[in-house]
């Protein structure tokens, strides 16, 4: 792949700040945060839970809004948008994956990984992506589990399923939140290994908050949240 040095993704100044209760003080989750991130980047978060690592994500993804801030989404200042061209942006240029797959159990893989795609209500798009989503789910090594259900496979199969749907749309970026979190160590690697092989052979854009600093350390770049802010360890 030719080298592409443009910004995926670019936060500047970020601020959140939450109220527990209606008496309690206001917490500041995130205090004035700046990343860049480029095209084929594989950044990773670290932090104890509570840092705020979900906040920011969730900012990152479109899902939430900062207080303060500016979320520049593939040249796009994307917080002036309206929420219809904001839920367009999260299915078309962004790829979510959770801690827990959430998959809709009554859909086989291959009509899970097709989902954001039925989104766009285009029918010669939907059409197109069914063969995409055959070859991901053959990619994610799901070839012989396109018909299966969730409650047919495994957890780590579950969440691979939920790593094709990510990418059904050729996101800009995938943005992962603790993937690997609910699984056995074994599933865990594999699952890790996948994640980096997406992006070291497809270029594939990835943000990920975990715990596990060792697969941490296997992304090109970690960030510590600490009090609000980034720190750079690597």
């Amino acid at each position: 792949m030719g080298e592409d040095n443009t910004p995926v993704l670019i936060l500047e100044g970020i601020k959140k700040a939450y109220r527990l209760s209606s008496t309690a003080p206001m917490l500041q989750v995130l205090n004035g945060i700046d990343l860049v991130i480029k095209h084929s980047d594989a950044v990773g978060i670290i932090g104890p839970s509570g840092s705020g690592k979900s906040t920011f994500l969730n900012i990152a993804g479109a899902l939430d809004k900062p207080d303060e801030g500016r979320v520049v989404l593939d040249g796009e200042d994307i917080l002036g948008l309206d929420d219809t061209a904001l839920a367009r942006v999260r299915n078309r240029k962004i790829g979510f994956v959770f801690q827990m797959h959430h998959l809709l159990p009554q859909c086989s893989a291959l009509e899970n990984v097709m989902l954001p795609a039925i989104a766009t209500k285009d029918k010669a798009y939907i059409k197109a992506s069914e063969n995409r989503a055959v070859e991901l789910l053959k990619r994610v090594g799901l070839g012989e589990r396109i018909h299966h259900r969730p409650y047919e496979m495994s957890g780590g199969e579950c969440q691979r399923v939920a790593v094709a749907r990510a990418l059904i749309n050729n996101p800009r970026i995938l943005i992962a939140d603790e993937p690997t979190g609910s699984l056995d160590q074994k599933t865990a690697e594999s699952l890790a290994n996948l994640l980096l092989e997406l992006n070291e052979k497809d270029g594939v854009t990835l943000l990920i908050a975990t715990h596990w600093l060792e697969f941490a350390n296997r992304l090109k770049h970690v960030y510590a949240l600490r009090e609000g802010r980034l720190f750079q360890q690597k």
